[in-house]
């Protein structure tokens, strides 16, 4: 099947690490992926940032830059519509964006299958921390373009909310998960040589992954160690940077706690999973509500004991007790009791990683099973071109 797959996104993050996945996986099924997206994502190294999309973006007043994300649609269209002409794809698969209307203009020309996949109710995140200033324009665009596909891919039953309430049928809703990639993430993978190489071998390792921002609590992680009478055998391993590293990195001096923190940086994506292999206990201290965080999938399948906030959509893949330990969400002092219990009891590490390994084979939560499953509506009739397409042209 010739899958055309199409997304706006500029910056090289947990995005792209769903992108590239994603295409991976159809590849490896067997299906033709033809990519029309940004130049720049195709040519940036992991943790860019979108380059000059990004300095426009931070210099330009915020009506102006959404105006300009508006009137990409247009231009991103005429290479979609390029595409599908050159191409003539089974299916289009596009990634949501804010503002970004190509998809739904070739859907609506031609009737080609269109797939949605939704990571975040962007209308309302940016109106709630990113400033959104055409608020009327981004519903709009929103709301047409969820209810104009074939089918949305919300990554939680939460964000399917979201669309629920802007009236998409249940039947063009199907909730499919972050996965995590089983042979760049094996279940076997040794984190020995990262502890030997970084002194913590004998040690027990708490664990982070990702770009650090203050609201992730990363200092309570170091008072939890701080309090604990066998602190020495303790350390804390972040890989990622991010504007919450200097604070983490002061706070562990304040409370003496320097030489038992270190944060490496960003690191190559392939060299990620040695890292959360030396783990013994891996973190997610904060998310959003309807998110589906990459790195719990990163850690379940490497086998880590994980702690995570007890909130919905985390539930409707953690079990507390079964295969992570979960604490109260905005709760400092839950926080700190689940890791000093955690960091305590090695019988209990090694009975949640089993369980968290044990999920991702039962419920298959791998990049190969979720484009099995969406690639699977088109190929068994689920969703289709209708018998006779809206134009025979596309204009």
């Amino acid at each position: 099947m010739k899958v055309l797959y199409h997304h706006r996104t500029a910056s090289k993050d947990g995005q792209d690490v769903h992108i590239e996945e994603m295409i991976a996986a159809m590849r490896r099924q067997g299906h033709e992926v033809i990519l029309v997206a940004p130049a720049v994502s195709g040519s940036a190294s992991f943790g860019h940032d979108g380059g000059i999309v990004a300095r426009i973006r931070r210099l330009l007043p915020g009506f102006v830059y959404e105006a300009m994300e508006f009137s990409y649609s247009f231009l991103a269209y005429r290479k979609l519509k390029q595409a599908y002409e050159t191409h003539r794809p089974d299916v289009l698969y596009e990634r949501y964006n804010l503002f970004f209307l190509p998809g739904l203009w070739l859907k609506r020309r031609t009737g080609i299958p269109y797939l949605l996949e939704v990571n975040a109710p962007l209308a309302h995140e940016r109106s709630a921390y990113g400033g959104l200033k055409l608020k009327a324009l981004a519903a709009w665009t929103e709301r047409s373009v969820w209810r104009g596909a074939d089918m949305t891919l919300p990554v939680t039953n939460v964000l399917a909310d979201f669309l629920r309430a802007q009236q998409v049928p249940e039947s063009r809703i199907m909730v499919v998960p972050n996965g995590v990639n089983q042979d760049r993430f094996p279940a076997d993978k040794d984190g020995d040589g990262v502890r030997a190489r970084l002194g913590l071998t004998g040690k027990t390792v708490l664990g982070f992954v990702g770009f650090i921002r203050d609201w992730h609590g990363l200092p309570h992680v170091v008072d939890a160690m701080a309090a604990m009478e066998n602190r020495e055998q303790l350390h804390f391993l972040v890989v990622g940077d991010g504007p919450g590293r200097a604070e983490l990195e002061e706070h562990a001096r304040k409370v003496g706690m320097a030489g038992q923190v270190t944060c490496l940086g960003l690191v190559d994506r392939d060299g990620v999973a040695a890292y959360v292999s030396a783990f013994d206990i891996a973190l997610q201290p904060k998310v959003v509500s309807y998110a589906s965080p990459l790195k719990l999938f990163e850690y379940m399948g490497l086998g880590r004991a994980i702690i995570a906030p007890d909130q919905t959509n985390i539930r409707e893949i953690l079990v507390d007790g079964d295969n992570a330990l979960l604490f109260r969400p905005d709760d400092p002092s839950h926080f700190r009791s689940q890791i000093m219990r955690l960091c305590g009891d090695g019988d209990l590490r090694r009975r949640l990683g089993e369980g968290a390994q044990r999920t991702v084979l039962d419920r298959g939560l791998t990049w190969d099973n979720n484009a099995r499953r969406v690639l699977a509506l088109v190929q068994d009739g689920r969703v289709c071109a209708p018998a006779s397409p809206p134009s025979n042209k596309v204009r």
